[in-house]
């Protein structure tokens, strides 16, 4: 059963190691992250950012269990497990597979989580057009058409990270 766990991202390998000491190596972890590019001092430069912040999401046959979750609340480098995790299990892995099939072969989201629909308003969140607001045109195979202060564009869609406007 996957639940989503909120953690302190500087203490990451000693809560993973920790866990691992509690519940046995059965455990599995997904930690969705993606790279931005963006320009510092004249040159492109790329970061790598995690996707939902500092929340995780973790397997575990025994996370049905809501008094095994008590017993975990003392884990080193967690914050808090988020409730609900019984009731969303749909939604919860509908996310993680969805994500795991943008994912490049370095373990990187690689296109846009959210469903572009045209006539919608977006932002930039990465590459040289970051926070410019923008209207969705068309949706080609590899390029998106927009409309930026009455400018039209051609954009190829796998360079860029948006967000609903």
């Amino acid at each position: 059963m996957w639940t989503i766990i909120k953690i302190d991202l500087k203490k990451f390998n000693t809560f993973n190691q920790d866990l691992k000491k509690k519940l046995g190596n059965e455990i599995r972890i997904y930690f969705p992250k993606i790279k931005i590019k963006f320009y510092k001092n004249k040159k492109i430069s790329d970061k790598s950012l995690p996707l939902v912040g500092d929340y995780i999401f973790c397997f575990h046959e025994e996370f049905k269990n809501l008094n095994l979750i008590e017993n975990l609340k003392f884990t080193k480098g967690l914050k808090y497990f988020l409730k609900g995790h019984v009731e969303s299990q749909n939604e919860i892995k509908y996310f993680i597979d969805k994500c795991k099939s943008l994912e490049n072969e370095k373990g990187f989201l690689t296109n846009n989580i959210c469903e572009l629909t045209p006539n919608s308003m977006y932002q930039f969140k990465s590459g040289i057009l970051r926070n410019e607001i923008f209207k969705l045109l068309e949706i080609q195979k590899n390029k998106i058409k927009i409309l930026i202060n009455d400018v039209k564009l051609k954009v190829n869609s796998n360079n860029f990270i948006v967000s609903h406007s």
